[in-house]
């Protein structure tokens, strides 16, 4: 076996040893977050990229091979809900999210079933669809990445976010690069070892972010740990409390933390801080929609109302449009607005 061989090997065994670490801290802590269970599927899957990325690796056995490449297919899928579900704090996402993110693997296995794997359809169709597709994922998450950093009420996160946009851009080109080479353009096939070698510093980079920050801060409270060991109530949360009851600036679908923390003349920093350790709220985001969300269900709730059409009751809380709300109120609920309309009103002895 010659030296590249050795320490192509030696590098990948790096990488299936840190994603085993990074998943069973992920499971010891938080596998009752969605991310964190996410992101555990994620490091299988990359896994499977490693394996499946050997150059000239062969097992000889068929079943086997397509196990490893259909698994590796999936793991751009899983980063991308990884990534929407970590830095937006969902429960849940819908199937149409699931359904996008593993498409691709489903379509390996299905041209592996009937034969057209590695054929003309593979090579001229479904190989730049393919890297398409992963493209727009990998953007999409760079964007909610961007667009949501103001919003992260994680100190930590939000230093995380900068270094996530530009470790997975350089990452992407030179995977993406790399890939077409080999497939398209007839590179030698060790040049796939460029990847993994860039895949293993970004593994240990973040093992290493996490490790240096609070686990709390990045996933949630861990499985074992108390209520009580948050940041006790402060004279800012009372007083923010006060104004979102009286003057409720949540009603304005603009409202920004910024804005927020000059209307209460507090410096931003400690009105984020206020939100997350007092309050409970990762995102600034989530934190006005409870409070929409609390008004809605009162208006629902009361009889007197019982013929407002719910778009405008939520637009008067201050949802911006009919999707984010409907979004907000079944991941807060469990049900649809009409649902818990019809629920509440019977409560009351209203049909």
């Amino acid at each position: 076996m010659s030296l590249f061989a050795v320490a192509d090997l030696m590098v990948r065994g790096g990488i299936i040893a840190l994603v085993a670490l990074w998943s069973w801290l992920l499971l010891r802590d938080h596998r009752q977050s969605a991310a964190a269970r996410i992101g555990v599927a994620m490091n299988v899957s990359t896994t499977g990229h490693v394996l499946a990325s050997i150059p000239n690796m062969d097992s000889g056995f068929v079943v086997i091979d397509a196990g490893v490449d259909t698994l590796s297919t999936a793991t751009i899928g899983l980063f991308w809900l990884f990534a929407r579900s970590w830095f937006s704090d969902s429960r849940r996402l819908d199937w149409k999210a699931w359904l996008a993110a593993l498409l691709p693997p489903l379509v390996v296995a299905t041209m592996y079933l009937g034969g057209a794997m590695f054929g003309p359809f593979d090579r001229f169709i479904w190989f730049p669809l393919l890297r398409l597709i992963w493209l727009a994922m990998i953007v999409d998450a760079l964007r909610i990445a961007w667009q949501g950093r103001d919003d992260d009420l994680i100190e930590a996160r939000r230093r995380i976010r900068l270094a996530f946009i530009v470790v997975v851009s350089i990452l992407a080109v030179v995977v993406l690069t790399v890939e077409v080479g080999v497939f398209r353009f007839g590179l030698d096939e060790r040049g796939r070892s460029l990847p993994e070698l860039a895949i293993l510093l970004c593994s240990f980079a973040l093992i290493a972010a996490m490790l240096t920050h609070r686990q709390y801060d990045l996933f949630g409270a861990a499985a074992r740990e108390r209520p009580a060991a948050q940041t006790p109530d402060d004279p800012l949360a009372g007083r923010l409390r006060a104004i979102m009851e009286t003057e409720r600036p949540y009603r304005d679908e603009r409202m920004t933390i910024a804005a927020l923390a000059a209307q209460l003349g507090e410096q931003e920093y400690r009105l984020r801080r206020t939100i997350n350790r007092a309050m409970g709220h990762r995102n600034f985001a989530q934190f006005l929609n409870s409070w929409r969300l609390a008004e809605v269900k009162t208006a629902l709730a009361d009889p007197a109302q019982r013929e407002v059409p719910i778009l405008t009751i939520a637009l008067d809380a201050g949802f911006g449009s009919l999707g984010p709300f409907n979004r907000a109120f079944r991941e807060a609920e469990g049900m649809t607005p009409s649902e818990y309309r019809i629920r509440a009103l019977a409560d009351s002895g209203i049909g």
